[in-house]
């Protein structure tokens, strides 16, 4: 009989084998520049590639780890967890991903590039993504449930706190708040730091941002019919009150959260909540940087990464990690 072990270098030994045969490329590095256009230009950009997500033609190739890296999925503790583990990283430096999807959207491949992307900013030398449960099957307080199992387990195995950096895009920056409130209030403790990109901060629909870049947010507005309507209702919180600082983080204490990086773009459907949640932080005591990208929609870097404004942000996320981390 193999030892638990051994079974484990196995499978990172075969998973590093099925990667190398299937063409698996060098990790991702952050470029010197992005793809430079002006802000009609730019605009006609974000709508075209919109449509090639929308409209997909052809088979998707599907994720691989970048050579050299591994990558596996498993349920920890029965939560369905992916961790790509980086050999160029630093092992103690641990990166959670949460991802988003209106809470409605599992895991996608983009996610796991972002991801990716984080990892190499950050020097990450293990990264975890929690593939949670999903509403409307699953409501409030699936994810968070499932966010705080696979922290605690980290914690289990040693990893410390204040090298773990948590990563959350939309509702996974929803998610990340909603754990990081979590840990404080069971005197748990917090990560390095907080990356939150676009985050869905409160579930209310009548800030002015929401109708006033209902369609100029070509990502997250009117354009996507899907996700403006799952934002517009939210599943997840069904029979809670939209104020409720659980859901609706802008309401709640944010004293004594970790430093937060907060990215949103100019035409952002959630400019305003994103506003309100760094004036919220400052106002609580917790260290937050908050950076608008002009002209920008809903998660811009995730899925149109070869845009300067793109490639800006990556470099802010390397930069406010080197501050907060790498001291």
């Amino acid at each position: 009989m193999y030892g638990k072990q051994k079974i484990a270098a196995l499978l990172a030994s075969v998973s590093f084998w099925l990667a190398s045969v299937a063409g698996a490329a060098p990790a991702w590095s952050l470029p010197a520049d992005g793809l430079q256009l002006d802000n009609s230009a730019k605009q006609a950009y974000v709508a075209a590639e919109m449509e090639k997500i929308k409209h997909p033609t052809g088979k998707k190739a599907g994720y691989i780890a970048p050579d050299g890296w591994q990558h596996e999925k498993f349920l920890l503790k029965g939560v369905k967890t992916e961790k790509l583990v980086n050999p160029a990283g630093n092992r103690e430096t641990v990166l959670l991903q949460l991802h988003g999807g209106g809470y409605v959207l599992g895991q996608s491949d983009n996610h796991r590039k972002l991801t990716e992307k984080y990892g190499v900013l950050a020097e990450a030398g293990e990264m975890y993504m929690v593939d949670y449960r999903l509403a409307p099957k699953d409501t409030y307080p699936a994810a968070l449930d499932d966010a705080v199992v696979v922290y605690k387990e980290l914690l289990a195995q040693g990893k410390s706190a204040d090298k773990i950096i948590v990563a959350g895009d939309s509702a996974g920056g929803n998610l990340a708040l909603a754990l990081s409130l979590y840990l404080k209030e069971h005197k748990l403790p917090q990560p390095a730091m907080l990356l939150l990109i676009s985050p869905w901060t409160t579930v209310e629909n009548n800030l002015p941002s929401r109708k006033t870049n209902a369609e100029r947010d070509l990502i997250l507005g009117k354009n996507n019919p899907f996700m403006f309507n799952a934002v517009a209702k939210p599943a997840y919180s069904k029979g809670y009150k939209a104020k409720d600082p659980r859901l609706s983080p802008i309401y709640a204490d944010l004293s004594e959260l970790p430093p937060m990086l907060i990215q949103t773009g100019g035409y952002e459907l959630f400019l305003d909540e994103n506003l309100a949640l760094a004036k919220k932080a400052a106002d609580d005591g917790t260290d937050v940087t908050i950076t608008i990208y002009p002209g920008m929609s809903h998660e811009f870097a995730l899925l149109m990464p070869d845009l300067q404004d793109s490639v800006k942000s990556f470099a802010e996320i390397r930069d406010f990690v080197k501050r907060h981390l790498h001291k």
